[in-house]
């Protein structure tokens, strides 16, 4: 099997669900519009609202979860499949700035190029999203997970935001999904040499 995969070409192929057939899911892609950090479209024309098939069956728990824990709270998806010439238009506008930390180099590969990432986060019973104390692709120290506890003891962030951060990786690391220590919403379905080495990767 080839290891890479066009995006023209994933619709027809038994490896991809679109997020559409998840039930009980909001989404609200931010690259494919305005509000993102480049503050453009980078999606269109490509339709980019799908996962590989196991991180949507992981997905699944995650909602089958919060259900069961916070009824009334939806998971909302920010980001799924990157594909690959996206994420090297993301990394060429962060190119010469400290801030390209916060991306994979599309040299080795973005989990999200493979369908087996997510950025992502939580609605409450009204629909608003969850206070995490910092935005989506909030390019900073506050949004590093791993310095919660500093930011906290200082009151910097708060221990509702803190919380509410922990419903998220609890619903989240319960289906399989592993998060990083830079970005509260970002989430990796499973080991990510393991994807590089054995997915495809969608360009």
């Amino acid at each position: 099997m080839k290891h890479t995969v066009a995006s023209e070409d994933i619709a027809g192929s038994e490896e991809f669900r679109h997020l559409s057939t998840i039930a009980g899911i909001a989404v609200d892609l931010r690259y494919a519009g305005a509000d993102n950090f480049v503050g453009r479209d980078l999606y269109s024309p490509f339709d980019c609202a799908w996962l590989h098939r196991d991180a949507a069956a992981a997905l699944e728990k995650v909602v089958a979860w919060l259900a069961q824990q916070r009824p009334g709270c939806t998971a909302l998806v920010l980001d799924a499949l990157r594909p690959q010439r996206v994420q090297e238009q993301l990394w060429e506008a962060l190119a010469g700035t400290e801030l390209q930390m916060y991306l994979a180099n599309p040299e080795r590969g973005s989990i999200h190029s493979f369908g087996m990432a997510l950025d992502i986060t939580i609605l409450d019973e009204a629909g608003r999203e969850l206070d995490m104390g910092t935005g989506f692709d909030d390019m900073t120290d506050r949004s590093h997970p791993a310095l919660e506890p500093q930011f906290l003891a200082r009151g910097e962030i708060t221990a509702a935001q803190v919380a509410n951060r922990q419903l998220l990786r609890d619903a989240m690391v319960q289906a399989g999904f592993q998060g990083i220590t830079t970005e509260w919403w970002h989430y990796d379905c499973g080991d990510r040499n393991v994807v590089r080495q054995t997915f495809r990767r969608v360009l």
